[in-house]
């Protein structure tokens, strides 16, 4: 059973989520603030058992104490759980503020339960997939060579020029759903879709940023990119070399 960690100092919210979550077969861990978030996910370094681990976290941006945009942060130091935000309309530069230090994707309140659902069981599935590497049949590899960016699939490893490249599971998937299809311009509305698996709601932010992620660790000079380029009014691609 996979288990997410809901923080919020709505104690009202976090119980409406727990209901929604365990109905849908989560196991759910409440925490209200900030520390109490960090100090869960601690707990989890060197668990190896699914019984035990945190598989997502969900945490609001405004919270006492400790608020999202900081535990975020001090959760990225240690562990590549993804993490959705809760946030409120008005937060807009809060929500690319939690993207660019390591949040995977945020949901707006007012929010609609079956959609918080939703997100997470993609989360989730995109993390036990390809975050969570277990044995890998090396008589199975899919590599895929496009100059000096090689991306093993079925180690979900990527590496530059020989140099191997830390990617979250949701950045290796961009990169790899482009590399696939390069030379192909994709719109941010369809790397969502493909990547994410459900229709794109606001996902500019989203995919900008990430796509900026993934430039600064594949690229020599992420302002003069050699593999993945915007093709500005229309989408993203990467070269085919």
């Amino acid at each position: 059973m996979y288990k997410v960690l809901i923080c919020d100092d709505d104690k009202d919210i976090v119980e409406a989520i727990a209901i929604y979550l365990e109905t849908a077969g989560y196991s759910v861990v409440k925490a209200y603030d900030g520390f109490e978030a960090l100090d869960i996910m601690k707990t989890q370094v060197g668990q190896g058992d699914d019984v035990s681990k945190i598989h997502l976290v969900i945490i609001d941006i405004m919270m006492p104490n400790m608020d999202g945009i900081m535990a975020t942060r001090k959760i990225r130091e240690f562990s590549q759980v993804p993490i959705i935000f809760l946030t409120a309309k008005s937060e807009d530069a809060d929500k690319i503020l939690g993207l660019d230090i390591g949040a995977d994707d945020y949901v707006t309140k007012p929010f609609n339960p079956l959609e918080l659902v939703a997100r997470v069981k993609s989360q989730i599935r995109r993390y036990t997939q390809l975050g969570a590497i277990n044995e890998v049949d090396s008589n199975d590899d899919k590599v895929i060579v496009n100059g000096g960016l090689v991306i093993n699939d079925s180690a979900k490893s990527v590496s530059i020029d020989g140099d191997e490249v830390k990617l979250t599971p949701i950045e290796y998937s961009i990169l790899l759903f482009l590399t696939e299809n390069s030379g192909r311009v994709y719109n941010t509305s369809q790397i969502y879709e493909a990547v994410w698996d459900e229709d794109a709601i606001a996902s500019d932010n989203i995919i900008a940023v990430h796509i900026r992620h993934i430039r600064e660790k594949i690229e020599i000079n992420p302002k003069e990119p050699r593999y993945l380029k915007v093709v500005w009014g229309q989408g993203y691609k990467v070269e085919k070399l």
